[in-house]
């Protein structure tokens, strides 16, 4: 199993540690809910260091890139970064990324932790079809990368540097030294908070974690596994790929239509996608919210006046509401009703009723 460098770190703090994506990362040290609860209310440090990075640079970068991703690249400038997705030909989803653009012939991917061999494949068969002049290049064992994010991750992070983060819009990165360490800090983050991810190189990561938690500790600052992580983004709808996103899935079914930039020149998966928009989509992702007690979970069956109509994405009991809450893939047909929807729970139908997006 990999490990990343801050593997040691996490084992003296208590973390129960658990496989994820070929990874020995931490699930948690003192509580999911604790430290959910700390993220919204002050900060969390994470070590996202599985994930991956590649580097794209040269004269063709841009246009490989333009037609690798489904978001529109001519609208970034240098230190803008994007959300966007790389597609496979029938519109299914290889996988979710950022995009970062350094300037006009260099930008990088972040990928996902268990999407990094597949994602890198895939971009080099697209690479040997296009035959432009440009490098791609797989950069993850480069990096590491630890997430401040909450509302005290700027104040904190303002104390170790000299970066003008008052002037980094949501985003955008620059590079700077942060504890005298060097890195890329970009303002994005996946818990819907103010936050902050630094790449860093990976001798470095542990003296960053320690300076950051030496700092935050006063802003209530405090390590969070990836149980929060998941609780986190699921309040805020992000989709995640193995749930909401995956080969068998359209971007448009996913909620990313705002950015499936079909108007744009020709891309991976485009003809598929419009195809698919014009004729219609068979299921679209919905929110609900359970209306009684229980907890619902990836794969549950959701139904609709006792007719199967779709299944759970993603669930859980939201700790800022505690009440269950979820992601659901349904018929496009009953997607639009306002009539009461039920989760199949251990057997048990759960009344639930959908609601808008984010859940908080």
């Amino acid at each position: 199993m990999k490990k990343t460098v801050l593997n040691q770190v996490h084992r003296d703090l208590g973390a129960r540690m658990v496989e994820f994506g070929g990874w020995d990362m931490p699930v948690q040290y003192t509580g999911v809910i604790a430290e959910h609860l700390a993220v919204r209310s002050a900060a969390g440090l994470f070590d996202v260091s599985h994930m991956g990075e590649f580097e794209v640079s040269g004269p063709d970068a841009f246009a490989f890139l333009q037609y690798a991703s489904i978001n529109d690249l001519s609208v970034l400038v240098d230190g803008q970064v994007q959300y966007s997705a790389l597609c496979y030909p029938d519109g299914g989803i290889v996988d979710d990324i950022t995009l970062y653009r350094f300037a006009a012939e260099k930008y990088m991917l972040c990928v996902n932790a268990a999407n990094i061999d597949k994602d890198f494949a895939w971009l080099q068969s697209l690479a040997a079809q296009k035959n432009g002049n440009f490098q791609l290049t797989n950069r993850s064992a480069d990096y590491a990368q630890l997430a401040l994010q909450g509302p005290t991750a700027a104040v904190i992070l303002s104390s170790l540097t000299s970066a003008d983060l008052l002037s980094l819009k949501t985003y955008h990165f620059c590079t700077a030294d942060v504890a005298g360490l060097s890195m890329l800090i970009s303002r994005t983050g996946y818990t819907g908070e103010d936050g902050f991810e630094l790449y860093c190189q990976p001798k470095d990561a542990e003296s960053l974690w320690q300076k950051l938690m030496e700092q935050g500790t006063p802003y209530g600052l405090v390590p969070v596994g990836l149980g929060a992580r998941d609780t986190l983004r699921l309040e805020k709808a992000y989709a995640l790929y193995g749930h909401e996103l995956s080969a068998e899935v359209l971007p448009l079914e996913a909620r990313l239509g705002w950015i499936t930039k079909l108007e744009k020149s020709d891309f991976c998966g485009r003809s598929a996608l419009l195809k698919a928009k014009s004729g219609g989509i068979r299921r679209q992702l919905i929110g609900l919210r359970l209306t009684q007690p229980g907890v619902p979970r990836e794969q549950y069956v959701v139904r609709l006046a006792g007719r199967d109509v779709g299944v759970v994405t993603s669930g859980t009991m939201s700790p800022s509401s505690r009440q269950g809450i979820a992601l659901a893939l349904v018929d496009t047909n009953v997607a639009a009703s306002d009539e009461s929807f039920s989760i199949v729970i251990r057997g048990r139908e759960v009344s639930a009723e959908k609601v808008k997006l984010p859940f908080v």
